[in-house]
Formats: C-alpha cells, sequence, structure tokens
C-alpha cells in the first residue's frame, strides 16, 4: 500500500464520528478525492489548518482495493485563500463553485482544465477581480469544458448565423432563430454570444473596468443557471444563498 501524493483543492470537509473528518479534494491529477482524515479535530492536529475550504494543498494519502474512501496521512498547505472568504457571498460563491465541481465531474476523473479554472478564478478573486463577473466567468466555462454550453452563434435548425437575440431551445442544446424557434421561453440576447467569445479570449480579470454591464451579466447569469439546472435536474443547494 504506497504512499500517494497529489495536488489538490479542498472542496469541503465535514466532521465523522469524535475525532475525525471526511475530506472532499479536487486533485490535479486524480479529480475528486473522498478520504479519512483521521484525528483531524483533535487538538494540535498535523493537519492544521490545511483542511479548510478551497486551500491549495499537497495531500499524502493511501489508497485501499475495493475502497471508496481512501486515508489521509498529511496535508501540507500550498497556498490559503481564507482572507478572500471573511466576505460572505464570496464564502458562500466559493461553496457554490465546489459543489458544482463535486456534481458534474466524477469520481477519479483527471481534469487538469477545470482545476486550472478554478485556481485562476481563486487567484482573481484574491487580486481584487469581480465577484459576479467572476462567477458568470467560472459558470460559463464550467459549462463548456463539460461539452453541456449550446452553440450560441448559429440556429440549431436552419444554421443562419445569428447577430440578434434567438431563444434557447427546451433541451438546453442549442439556440433557435426567430423563424425556427416553436417555443419562446427562454430569450438569449446578444451578449451571452459576446461573453461566451470574450472568456475564450481572455483569462479571468483581476481588477479594472469590466467589458460587460451589470445588466448585460444578470441577463447572462439568468441562462447560464437555468443550463446548470436542466443538466443537473435538480437546482444547487448553495444557490440559494448567492445575491
Amino acid at each position: 500500500m504506497p504512499l500517494e501524493q497529489s495536488e489538490a483543492i479542498v472542496l469541503r470537509s465535514f466532521i465523522v464520528g469524535e475525532q475525525d473528518k471526511i475530506v472532499v479534494l479536487f486533485s490535479r491529477d486524480k479529480g475528486i478525492i473522498r478520504g479519512v482524515a483521521k484525528g483531524a479535530r483533535k487538538f494540535g492536529s498535523r493537519f492544521g489548518s490545511s483542511l479548510e475550504p478551497l486551500s491549495l494543498v499537497k495531500v499524502f494519502y493511501y489508497e485501499k482495493e475495493r475502497k471508496d474512501l481512501v486515508t489521509v496521512s498529511n496535508c501540507d498547505l500550498v497556498e490559503s485563500f481564507f482572507e478572500i472568504q471573511n466576505d460572505l457571498q464570496t464564502s458562500f460563491t466559493l461553496s457554490y463553485f465546489a459543489e458544482l465541481i463535486e456534481e458534474f465531474s466524477p469520481i477519479r476523473a483527471k481534469d487538469d482544465t477545470l482545476y486550472r479554472l478554478l485556481i485562476s478564478i481563486l487567484n482573481s478573486l484574491k487580486g481584487g477581480g469581480d465577484l459576479n463577473f467572476l462567477t458568470r466567468y467560472f459558470e460559463a466555462w464550467l459549462l463548456k469544458i463539460e461539452g453541456v454550453l449550446p452553440e450560441l452563434n448559429k440556429c440549431k435548425k436552419c444554421r443562419k448565423i445569428l447577430t440578434d437575440s434567438c431563444w434557447l431551445s427546451p433541451k438546453k442544446d442549442g439556440v433557435f432563430c426567430n423563424h425556427c424557434a416553436s417555443q419562446k421561453k427562454e430569450e438569449i440576447k446578444p451578449e451571452l454570444g459576446s461573453f461566451v467569445q470574450w472568456i475564450k479570449k481572455n483569462t479571468p480579470p483581476k481588477k479594472g473596468p469590466l467589458p460587460f454591464s451589470t445588466l448585460e451579466l444578470e441577463n447572462i447569469k439568468k441562462i447560464l443557471q437555468d443550463i446548470i439546472i436542466f443538466h443537473l435536474e435538480k437546482k444547487p443547494k448553495t444557490l440559494r444563498y448567492l445575491k
């Protein structure tokens, strides 16, 4: 039973028994890992603050065959994002990111692109980036990485290039022009397509002027979250706490 190690982000942890914790990690090379950190609740525990949510750590663990949980031997704190979580909305939003990653990512499925996205968003928030804008950035890229972000620049039926408002298909897998849409329930305004093109070309911004207005971001938010809820077949629990 060799000792394994990986760079990881702590998504969440919860108490089990009197002295231990279950920790959910998003590792760079193994994807989602769930493990037991024995003695993590003891005073002076070797884990210290390394199991706090959204900590970047180097985790050491043992893995047994036919066991769902690994045994976490130690965690070295690489970088803490505790300071940005002093703001309640930021803390709730990071919990939302963690929930989405855990819901969309299969256990033990490496996803380096999603891992790097989360790290870059955390660094942008730490650098003073706008929470609302970065949340939309994360949602859009998550859907794109998972392959469920609809094609927004062409009508799903007639393949016409779209420059004006269009309509989201009932299955959230494409958009229809005004002529082809049989159901006009969810309008897609041009700013969503522009936003998706922008994030493809730009890293998450830190301080500075934003390329989209508050109203545009609100329209983008509604559609992205509708698509997320549709594919999860439920509303994320943490979404209720976000403004």
